[in-house]
């Protein structure tokens, strides 16, 4: 999926024919193309990449994390780093809203009950749905994401609550903001809790067994961020012993989930695989986007979305 296809090379190769495009579809191939490569398009480099490439000037992701990409030799070179934050937020956004809905109104309890062809009417209902007009919703991280999500919860009647580093920006639909220092203290408050910060050196192990035990046993977690954030074991555990009502996953430590991965099993835990942020026109918008910035690199300009390495964003 974070291959670039045919036809969007096709389509750069039309748009910029001054330009040589080589398209390489697997790690193997892109070795053997970077070597003479002045950009890079691209979701992710290994070091042996970077290493075989020294006429690498730029490096753009069609995705916003890029936290992968920060390795110790990433960091040391000077070749600038760019992303595509900003792109998917409407649609991770929508995403959010889709699975916080689908465990308020017990929708994986009623899939499974029609798999099983059974009437689970009382089941449901004596459960009750719960709604998001009142709802309090902590969304850790006001980037792109962040924000298109505190605008959908809020205009649904939730109560917003926000936590970024730069605590002092208003955000809309946000009714209060507050620093990474108090997320332990705002856990206890939230109903949802959604994890949409970038993955960094700060914020790789956000959530883990501390953070889980603050939560209340009706709360929901949501993590479209990066797999990282999250203490996979601590929430496993937290998931089987019912401390929280259950997490809405699109994101994992180690991708594709195994197999054998308890998360798999767990009915408290809404598994997609990392497709929150794909749309039907996903790659006419990532070349929308590197197009202008390959027209900035030609002309010499400031491009769009440059990421500090070593911030992580």
């Amino acid at each position: 999926m974070w291959t670039i296809p045919p036809a969007a090379v096709a389509r750069l190769r039309a748009e910029f024919p001054a330009h040589t495009f080589q398209h390489a579809t697997d790690d193997a191939g892109c070795l053997d193309m970077i070597a003479s490569a002045e950009i890079a398009f691209m979701g992710q480099i290994s070091p042996a990449q970077l290493a075989a490439a020294p006429r690498l000037r730029w490096i753009h992701s069609p995705a916003a994390g890029i936290g992968g990409m920060l390795f110790p030799a990433m960091l040391a070179n000077p070749v600038t780093l760019t992303n595509s934050r900003g792109m998917s937020a409407e649609t991770i956004a929508e995403h959010v809203l889709a699975v916080t809905l689908a465990f308020f109104r017990r929708l994986p309890q009623a899939f499974r009950s029609q798999a099983a062809k059974e009437w689970a009417q009382d089941a449901i209902g004596a459960a009750g749905n719960r709604t998001v007009a009142g709802s309090r919703v902590l969304i850790v991280g006001l980037g792109s994401i962040g924000r298109a999500t505190a605008r959908r919860f809020a205009s649904l009647g939730a109560v917003v609550t926000g936590v970024r580093r730069a605590a002092s920006e208003p955000a809309e639909g946000v009714r209060a903001m507050h620093p990474p220092e108090a997320l332990l203290d705002l856990l206890p408050d939230a109903d949802v809790v959604v994890v949409s910060a970038p993955h960094t050196s700060s914020t790789r192990g956000l959530i883990g067994r501390r953070e889980l035990a603050a939560m209340t046993r009706d709360a929901i977690l949501v993590n479209v961020s990066r797999g990282q954030l999250v203490d996979e074991a601590a929430l496993v555990d937290a998931l089987r012993r019912g401390a929280i009502a259950g997490a809405a996953l699109d994101v994992f430590q180690d991708e594709p989930l195994s197999p054998e991965h308890p998360l798999w099993t767990l009915a408290n835990a809404l598994i997609t695989p990392h497709t929150a942020g794909f749309r039907r026109d996903h790659w006419d918008a990532a070349i929308d986007l590197f197009a202008d910035n390959l027209r900035r690199f030609g002309r010499g300009e400031t491009l769009i979305n440059v990421v500090d390495k070593h911030a992580g964003y």
